[in-house]
């Protein structure tokens, strides 16, 4: 089975629920807990932010970066993060784009995304690193948090679809279909290891947040 459908479904779901985005980052301690964790991660230099949302991360981004391209393919997500990104310390840019069809035209010093990573397909894993790869500067780093295989039991978890997915529902009644692959944080070390990527994965408020180096041309 082809998964473009289900992506489909996954951008139209982030697309009609924008004005309730940040409804769990208000209830829900832990989100707040890992906001704060990003003043101690190593964010620096020039930033590429994918999927950035309603810019809950880009301000804390653009606190510690020379300047932050943050991403989103939902243009209602992106007005959100205008408005909330407007007396940021740092000027943002933001681009409009599909993130499975998008190149960045340029190399970053740091490339951060939350919540992105689990709704990757397992079968794009492989291209989606490799554009991190080469988005990154020498000696850049790919930054990344999201939940783990506890978040499970909080979703409607669907069976038989084309990748991992759930069932969301938005406050008018209407349900979307999104991919949601509960990533081992094991496992993730594992594969990106194998892919010659250097990796360090810790656990925060249940979640984990990943600090990764692509591998280097002297690595092969």
């Amino acid at each position: 089975m082809d998964d473009d459908a289900l992506l489909v479904e996954q951008l139209a779901y982030y697309r009609a629920g924008a004005a309730q985005y940040d409804r769990p980052y208000a209830e829900r301690e832990e989100l707040r807990e890992l906001l704060a964790a990003v003043d101690g991660l190593p964010i620096a230099g020039d930033v590429l932010e994918l999927a950035c949302g309603t810019g809950q991360w880009t301000p804390r981004l653009a606190a510690r970066a020379r300047s932050v391209t943050a991403v989103d393919a939902a243009a209602e997500v992106l007005d959100l993060a205008r408005a909330r990104t407007a007396s940021a310390s740092r000027a943002v840019r933001f681009v409009q784009a599909d993130l499975f069809a998008w190149r960045p035209p340029r190399r970053y010093d740091t490339v951060f995304f939350a919540f992105w990573l689990s709704h990757v397909p397992p079968a794009r894993l492989p291209g989606f690193w490799d554009t991190v790869a080469a988005a990154l500067a020498p000696g850049g780093k790919a930054i990344f948090v999201d939940d783990g295989p506890a978040a499970a039991a909080e979703e409607e978890v669907l069976a038989d679809q084309p990748a991992p997915a759930a069932l969301r529902r938005l406050d008018d009644g209407s349900r979307y279909r999104i991919v949601k692959v509960f990533h081992d944080a094991r496992t993730l070390t594992d594969d990106l290891t194998a892919r010659g990527w250097s990796v360090r994965i810790r656990t925060v408020a249940g979640n984990y947040i990943g600090i990764a180096e692509p591998p280097t041309a002297d690595s092969g």
